[in-house]
C-alpha cells in the first residue's frame, strides 16, 4: 500500500528500472549486524555473507535472533541494516581525529565511527531529542566506547560553540524515510509530499550548521534514508551553490550508484558525486550519501578545553590493585567520574550525557565502578566466566544473585565477554547489573 504520489515520482525517476524497484518490495529484508572490533569477536554463528562495504558487517542468517543473545548485552555487535553502514564508511574517520556525528541516535553510525577511530581522538555524538539522546548514550556505553562525548543539543547551538572545530562530520539527517518503507509500516503511513518539503528545509538548516563546524580541508558526509531528490541531490545542490568553499569530493565506492546528474551539479567542476543505494541493486534498504570537502588546509580551531582534575586517589588505587590501564585526567558530574578523552572541549552550558569513559561514583570515600567500565574492560583479575547459554548468565541478566567463591568486585563474563559487575562475599555474588537493563 505505497502512496500513489510516491510511486508516480519513482516511476519518473527510475524509468526502465521502475519495475525492478517495485519488485524489491516483495523480497525479504536483509537484516544485518556489525561486529565490534573492540571485543575481538570474530565471525559469529548467526553471521551470513559479509557486507561488501563494511569490513565488520554481515548479513544475518534466516531465523537468527541475535538481539536476544547475551553477546548483544556485552556489546559484541550492533544490529544495523547494511545500507546504514555506508555513510560512516564513506566518512572514513581516522584514529586521533576530532569527529562529529551530528544526528547520532540511536548510535549505529556513531559506534561504527568509534570502531574506526580505535579509541583515539575525540568523537562527539549529538542528538537533539532527549529520549533518543539517552538511547544513544546507552549504546555508546554498551559497545565499550571510551573516547565519546554525548550531547543533547540543537545543531545551531553547536555551530556557535564549535566553529571550524571538527576534522570530519557525519550528517545522517532526519528525513521522510522512504528508504524504510519495506522495513517500517509507520514510514509509509506518515509520508506525504508536504513532509518531504518540510524535511528538505530542515535538512538544509542542519547542513548549514554542520558546515560551520568543519575545519578547512575537512570532510563532511551528508546522508538520508529516503529516495526523494528534494531531500538528497536537491539539498546538496542548494548547499554547494551557497557555500563556494565546499566541493563534492571524488571517492572510490564501487558498490553504489552515482546520483543522477539532472539533480545535482557541483559549481566547482560540474561533476556530480552523490551516491545512491537502491534495494533492487544491492542487499539493503534505500539510502543516499554525498561526500563533501571544505577547501583550504588551515588547522582546525582548538577552542577552550574542559577543566579536568587528577583521578581521585580511590580510583587510582582501584586501578593499581587490578592492573587497569587508567591514564589521564578526570571530569566529574556530581559524584560520577569520567576519564576525559584527549581534547575534551569546554562543556559549560551544554547538555552533556557522557564525557568519555564513565569510571564510577564516589560514595562517602568509596569507589563504586560503573557498568560502562565493565563493558570497556578486556580483562580483570576477579572474574566469573560462564558459558553464554548457561543458567548463571541467564540469572545474572535477570538481576539474580549467583553462587560463587570470588570476593570483592567481580567481572561477570559470558564466554569471556564482560557483561557487568557483581560483588562477592560469603559465597555469593551480589548482582550489580543495572536495573534498567535487566531482563523481565
Amino acid at each position: 500500500m505505497l502512496p500513489a504520489a510516491f510511486l508516480e515520482r519513482m516511476k519518473r525517476l527510475l524509468g526502465d528500472e521502475y519495475d525492478a524497484f517495485l519488485a524489491s518490495y516483495d523480497k525479504p529484508r536483509n537484516a544485518g549486524l556489525r561486529l565490534n572490533p573492540r571485543k575481538s569477536a570474530g565471525r559469529l554463528p548467526f553471521c551470513g555473507d559479509p557486507v561488501p562495504w563494511e569490513p565488520n558487517g554481515y548479513y544475518l542468517l534466516p531465523d537468527a535472533r541475535p538481539g536476544l543473545h547475551p553477546y548483544h548485552d556485552a556489546g559484541v555487535y550492533y544490529l544495523q541494516e547494511s545500507s546504514a553502514m555506508a555513510p560512516a564508511r564513506l566518512l572514513d574517520a581516522q584514529p586521533g581525529e576530532t569527529v562529529l556525528d551530528l544526528c547520532a541516535a540511536p548510535g549505529g553510525k556513531a559506534t561504527q565511527l568509534a570502531a574506526a577511530m580505535e579509541g583515539r581522538g575525540l568523537l562527539v555524538c549529538n542528538e537533539i531529542h532527549p529520549k533518543r539522546a539517552r538511547i544513544l548514550s546507552s549504546n555508546i556505553e554498551r559497545l565499550g566506547v571510551t573516547n565519546a562525548l554525548v550531547l543533547n543539543e540543537h545543531p545551531a547551538r553547536l555551530a556557535e560553540r564549535f566553529p571550524q572545530f571538527f576534522d570530519r562530520i557525519l550528517v545522517d539527517a532526519p528525513c521522510s524515510g522512504e528508504g524504510m518503507f519495506r522495513k517500517e509500516d509507520a514510514a509509509v503511513t506518515d509520508w506525504s509530499e508536504e513532509t518531504v518539503a518540510m524535511c528538505a528545509d530542515r535538512q538544509a538548516e542542519i547542513l548549514n550548521s554542520a558546515a560551520a563546524m568543519l575545519r578547512p580541508g575537512g570532510r563532511l558526509v551528508y546522508s538520508t534514508c529516503t529516495f526523494a531528490p528534494e531531500e538528497n541531490e536537491g539539498v546538496i545542490s542548494r548547499f554547494l551553490h551557497t557555500h563556494p568553499d565546499f566541493f563534492a569530493e571524488a571517492v572510490e565506492a564501487p558498490w553504489f550508484d552515482r546520483g543522477r546528474p539532472e539533480w545535482i551539479v557541483d559549481p566547482a567542476d560540474g561533476v556530480e558525486r552523490a551516491f545512491r543505494l537502491w534495494p533492487h541493486k544491492l542487499r539493503g534498504e534505500g539510502h543516499f550519501a554525498a561526500v563533501l570537502r571544505r577547501g583550504g588546509e588551515a588547522e582546525r580551531t582548538v577552542g577552550s578545553l574542559q577543566k579536568t582534575a587528577p583521578l581521585p586517589d580511590e580510583i587510582r588505587t582501584f586501578s593499581a590493585e587490578n592492573g587497569l590501564p587508567f591514564a589521564g585526567s578526570a571530569v566529574s558530574f556530581g559524584d560520577t567520574v569520567y576519564l576525559a578523552p584527549e581534547g575534551l572541549p569546554d562543556l559549560r552550558g551544554l547538555r552533556a550525557l557522557r564525557a568519555g569513559l564513565e569510571l564510577g561514583e564516589m560514595r562517602k570515600g568509596r569507589f563504586v565502578p560503573a557498568h560502562a567500565l565493565a563493558l570497556a574492560l578486556s580483562d580483570f583479575p576477579a572474574r566469573a566466566d560462564y558459558p553464554a547459554d548457561s543458567p548463571e548468565i541467564d540469572a545474572f541478566l535477570h538481576g539474580q544473585t549467583l553462587l560463587a567463591s570470588q570476593k570483592g568486585w567481580t567481572l561477570v563474563c559470558a564466554d569471556g565477554y564482560p557483561l557487568g559487575w557483581a560483588k562477592g562475599a560469603d559465597g555469593v555474588l551480589k548482582n550489580h547489573y543495572p536495573k534498567g537493563l535487566r531482563r523481565l
